[in-house]
């Protein structure tokens, strides 16, 4: 049987998973491709680029963190960075289970030209928001939000943009490309 890759950039409210649970929906109202699986997890509450493949040993050269594939996402944070957060976030920050890899992490000009989220993120007037762009090259649960919060950015809005040489590129969200 061929190889098959696809690219689907999952909207917001949608499981890494064919089966819904909860108030969350699964991939299975978007995909209808029997003999494909999800190469590595984004959290329900994130957006953006998912692989999935009917390869088992691509699947693992894609999620295994050992093959260090870089993933990187734009994310929007309360606050604005300052260096010293940024640094942080390029040597490696403390987490509870331990201290993340360096990333490479930069303050993005100009938000990222992408679709509104429904539902919309919550926005306060007093506090100011920024966008980041920061790769990584391991996968723990829920790392980006947990780094950001650690250098006092909590992340309002989580879109993954790439995974190594794929990304979401032509892809509106719920929408996949072979």
């Amino acid at each position: 049987m061929p190889s098959r890759l696809i690219r689907f950039n999952k909207p917001y409210g949608v499981l890494s998973q064919f089966t819904p649970e909860g108030r969350w929906r699964g991939l299975k109202d978007f995909i209808d491709i029997p003999g494909v699986y999800v190469a590595g997890r984004l959290d329900a509450d994130s957006e953006g680029l998912l692989l999935l493949t009917n390869d088992g040993q691509l699947q693992a050269r894609i999620a295994d963190p050992r093959f260090k594939m870089e993933k990187t996402y734009w994310v929007q944070v309360e606050g604005v960075p300052t260096e010293e957060a940024l640094a942080a976030l390029r040597e490696g920050v403390q987490l509870n289970d331990g201290l993340t890899r360096p990333a490479r992490a930069r303050l993005l000009d100009q938000p990222p030209a992408v679709w509104e989220r429904q539902p919309p993120i919550r926005e306060r007037k007093s506090i100011p928001t920024a966008w980041l762009e920061l790769a990584i090259s391991e996968g723990r649960n829920r790392q980006v939000r947990r780094m950001t919060a650690a250098v006092g950015l909590p992340t309002l809005r989580l879109i993954r943009a790439s995974i190594g040489p794929h990304t979401l590129d032509g892809l509106a969200p719920g929408t996949w490309l072979e």
